[in-house]
């Protein structure tokens, strides 16, 4: 899977599970501060991407994370090695 389409797949969860308008998920939005996520958010949003992957999403790797660019870039490692 490329970094477009891990893009793409957490565009989808973003809009759909969270309700959140598609032209507001952009790489560098904050997840925070304009998108509105919390940490239990957070949790559901790697509870939805693990089905890209058959590694186990540890959320210390997620510790660190501020922007959907962010979570692109921790979970592309994952994802590719799927694809």
């Amino acid at each position: 899977m490329s970094r477009d389409l891990v893009y793409e797949k957490l565009k989808e969860i973003l809009t759909k599970e969270f309700e959140i308008a598609p032209d507001a998920v952009k790489p560098d939005a904050l997840l925070m501060e304009e998108l509105d996520l919390d940490s239990i958010d957070a949790v559901d949003l790697i509870v939805q991407m693990k089905q890209f992957t058959t590694e186990k999403i540890d959320p210390a790797l997620f510790k660190n994370v501020k922007t959907v660019q962010d979570v692109v870039d921790v979970l592309f490692p994952l994802v590719e090695k799927v694809s």
